[in-house]
């Protein structure tokens, strides 16, 4: 842990940080404020929570950032599909994009499993209900 920069996920989602920006800057794209700024934070939150995770100084902690992270590229793909139904994405912007939300989120599952391999930390980040821990 502590060098969030060495990992490849936080490389790739660093990359796909800066290819959305450049992706979002023009045409309609640029000129819808919301979705454009949206997609934007959600895309900056990936890198940044697998960097604020490795940070951390317990696994458990790591393992929750990382979950934000998956959840993060999740939401990113989702905005991606709306920008290009509605015309915003070309079909190669929108592939790309997709392709590397897929592989994030599959680098981010085997970062948890690996983390998680010698901790009871394997199950997603934990909710209360009236309470009780769920």
């Amino acid at each position: 842990m502590g060098k969030f920069q060495d990992l490849k996920v936080w490389q790739r989602a660093k990359d796909l940080a800066v290819t959305l920006y450049k992706f979002t800057g023009d045409g309609a794209f640029g000129k819808d404020w919301a979705l454009r700024d949206q997609i934007r934070r959600a895309v900056i939150s990936i890198s940044s929570n697998i960097a604020e995770g490795d940070e951390l100084g317990t696994t458990r902690q790591a393992i929750k950032f990382f979950y934000t992270a998956k959840g993060s590229s999740a939401e990113v793909l989702t905005q991606a599909i709306i920008a290009q139904e509605i015309g915003y994405f070309t079909k190669e912007q929108f592939d790309h994009v997709k392709e590397e939300c897929e592989l994030i989120s599959a680098m981010l599952a085997k970062l948890i499993h690996a983390r998680a391999k010698n901790t009871k930390a394997v199950q997603g980040p934990r909710s209360t209900v009236q309470g009780q821990k769920t």
